[in-house]
């Protein structure tokens, strides 16, 4: 079983949400980090805003928050909301099976129990668990003060490079 490109996408802005907390974070701030398309970030944000999970703020200055700790946000929950099928075989779908061997065949069970346990493993994670605080990509830190040196102000280079 393989998730979707757009449940990755969703717990990889749950989690940079997650890991900052301080401050209101922007779609377009997400997309430069993870090189992702804004569009496809705002399909997801406002997504996750139904859900209420974001809480999201229009306009210069705005951005977006989490609604909920992090601690109370269970990564089985997001990934039941993100994904759209878990039938992992035909026969999971009563209405749709045409399989010859669904009276006599035991792989759905062993499936089905494969299932189960892949959730319970989700549902025992929290949002806190996966979302580490961690660095603030260079492009966005604020650039350090410059130096004084005998009347002469000193850029660092990586100020530089950094704003631009």
């Amino acid at each position: 079983m393989r998730l979707s490109d757009y449940t990755d996408y969703t717990l990889r802005v749950l989690m940079y949400c997650a890991q900052h907390r301080d401050r209101l974070v922007t779609i377009a701030e997400m997309a430069d980090v993870y090189r992702v398309s804004k569009n496809h970030l705002m399909k997801i944000v406002n997504d996750l805003a139904r859900q209420g999970l974001l809480e999201t703020t229009r306009g210069r200055g705005g951005g977006l928050r989490l609604l909920k700790a992090p601690a109370d946000i269970r990564v089985g929950d997001v990934v039941r909301g993100a994904e759209t099928d878990f039938r992992l075989v035909e026969c999971f779908d009563p209405s749709s099976d045409t399989c010859t061997l669904t009276p006599s065949c035991r792989l759905k069970n062993v499936l089905a129990s494969a299932l189960k346990a892949y959730f319970a493993e989700l549902d025992a994670m929290t949002l806190a668990d996966i979302a580490r605080p961690g660095p603030t990509p260079a492009r966005l830190a604020k650039p350090k003060a410059a130096t004084a040196r005998k009347g002469r102000v000193i850029t660092p280079i990586a100020v530089l490079r950094s704003s631009r």
